[in-house]
């Protein structure tokens, strides 16, 4: 499958990646296992870290990072904070009136993210558009879902201060936004039963028949993003 980026600024500005090229630096610090080796502790067990989770090593890298096309200054004005940007009519704001009871609203507005890049899937695909996972921004990002095999123009990303008192720089190539493609399909709701009982138990039960990377090699899939 392809997704398709375009670029309507026209100037040389970076794409979006695949999100594995943007590893946090906090993960790339964070060593395999808790005693520096691999092999059983008789304290700890199996002593990996959360640098052995598959589970967040796929959030991590999923779809793609868009980021910001140049820098952006936060000063306090008056008790508000007010943004300041090195190009590009990069930020633009909605009143608070538009989600007055969103839980990440602040007193004064919304502010957002200038998107350059139009995004289109194939057919029957559509993006979530997210905050960068497990990162370490200033900001929160609102999540949307967005039909890009049918709605190809750039959408904007909607993002709030985390801290209202926050002062200071925000570089360019700052990850603003995690773009992951899925297939549209319906779902119906059921409860498992007695042989979902079952399933479980044989599956904790493969679980632990490993000491290392026991999910990874018996029940991951690996997910491409290039």
């Amino acid at each position: 499958m392809k997704i398709t980026f375009t670029n309507t600024y026209g100037d040389d500005i970076e794409p979006p990646r695949p999100a594995s090229e943007y590893l946090p630096e906090w993960y790339k610090k964070t060593q395999s296992y808790v005693t520096g080796k691999k092999k059983p502790d008789v304290q700890l067990g199996t002593p990996a870290t959360i640098k052995k989770c598959i589970p967040v090593f796929d959030a991590i890298t999923a779809g793609y990072i868009l980021t910001s096309p140049a820098d952006v200054y936060v000063n306090i004005v008056d008790g508000k904070q007010f943004f300041q940007w090195a190009h590009y009519n990069l930020i633009q704001f909605h009143p608070v009136e538009q989600a007055p009871e969103h839980p990440l609203k602040n007193e004064h507005a919304f502010a957002k993210w200038m998107n350059p890049w139009g995004i289109k899937t194939p057919s029957g695909y559509s993006v979530l558009l997210t905050e960068p996972m497990h990162r370490d921004l200033p900001f929160n990002v609102f999540p949307g879902i967005i039909d890009s095999d049918t709605y190809t123009a750039p959408v904007n990303v909607i993002f709030a201060m985390k801290d209202p008192n926050f002062e200071g720089l925000i570089p360019k190539g700052t990850p603003i936004a995690q773009i992951i493609p899925f297939k549209r399909e319906s779902w119906t709701i059921e409860y498992g039963k007695e042989k979902n009982v079952r399933l479980i138990e044989k599956t904790l039960n493969m679980l632990r028949t490993k000491f290392f990377e026991s999910y990874k090699t018996q029940f991951w899939h690996k997910k491409e993003y290039k």
